[in-house]
């Protein structure tokens, strides 16, 4: 469901030239980071679920981990990114074209997946490492950060300053500059006196909240903690929400409630009912 919505979004996208703008490029680009977070971890978990053998071989582990962080820390600064955008439209709608002009886009999309790859490359390194001496069993549904330091015999300081260092950059300043955003979008929005602008503004920016909103709880309540407190069998239910849920809920919202895109995916069914 995941994989089919997200590529129906980016075909249509990509087909209709009305929506070659900013705000879509960064939907593009928000897709292409589900497609590739939901593909590193569910197939692995739905072979197990058929086959029944339950494992995964080491390094088979750390490229998991490498793979979903890079993933994780690069739809952070991307939907924090997007929230810009968002300010940038509603707030400064006259020079909208010059803040995020092809070349500030191409920017914004190259820095989120480089910052990523490197922050992932870092956890993944200091994970190699570590020593496990004791269970094998990681008490999760796919290799993550938090359930392999609790299985490592070794000293996992390194890896929770890395941790926090991480949090704070990817964590903490992903939601204040998007929360800052949104402050400046909601002042400005309550200053509009027609009542038609208040809910163009806020259907604009509405769907990008909801997904914002389920993420980053999800997210900071699974990372921004101390590893003592980690109550891991509570932990798989919420990273069900930034891992699966997430992924396919992403293009349903930004897709439904727009008349661009319902127009766009019409005339790419008549695009393909005239190649057939």
């Amino acid at each position: 469901m995941a994989l089919i919505a997200n590529f129906i979004l980016i075909l249509t996208i990509y087909s209709y030239r009305k929506l070659h703008t900013p705000m879509y490029f960064l939907i593009v680009n928000l897709s292409l980071v589900n497609v590739f977070s939901i593909s590193v971890t569910i197939p692995k978990l739905l072979h197990n679920l058929l086959t029944g053998r339950k494992t995964i071989s080491f390094y088979g582990c750390i490229v998991q981990v490498y793979l979903f962080i890079w993933a994780l820390g690069t739809e952070l600064l991307l939907l924090s990114f997007m929230a810009f955008d968002r300010y940038a439209a509603i707030c400064h709608p006259l020079q909208y074209s010059v803040i995020m002009k092809k070349e500030v886009c191409l920017g914004i999309a190259s820095i989120v997946w480089i910052f990523g790859m490197i922050n992932s490359g870092i956890h993944a390194g200091l994970m190699l490492k570590l020593s496990f001496c004791n269970s094998n069993i990681i008490n999760h549904f796919f290799c993550d950060i938090p359930p392999l330091l609790q299985l490592s015999c070794s000293d996992t300081h390194p890896n929770e300053t890395m941790a926090f260092i991480s949090d704070v950059i990817f964590g903490i300043c992903s939601c204040g500059l998007t929360f800052t955003s949104y402050f400046f979008i909601l002042k400005t929005i309550s200053s509009l006196h027609s009542t038609e602008g208040k809910k163009k503004a806020f259907s604009t920016c509405s769907s990008h909240f909801i997904i914002v909103s389920i993420f980053f709880s999800s997210v900071i309540y699974t990372y921004i903690r101390p590893s003592s407190v980690y109550a891991l069998d509570q932990d798989k239910l919420i990273s069900l929400l930034y891992s699966v849920v997430t992924p396919i809920v992403n293009p349903v919202i930004y897709s439904l409630r727009n008349k661009d895109f319902i127009e766009g995916f019409k005339t790419l069914i008549r695009r393909i009912r005239l190649l057939n």
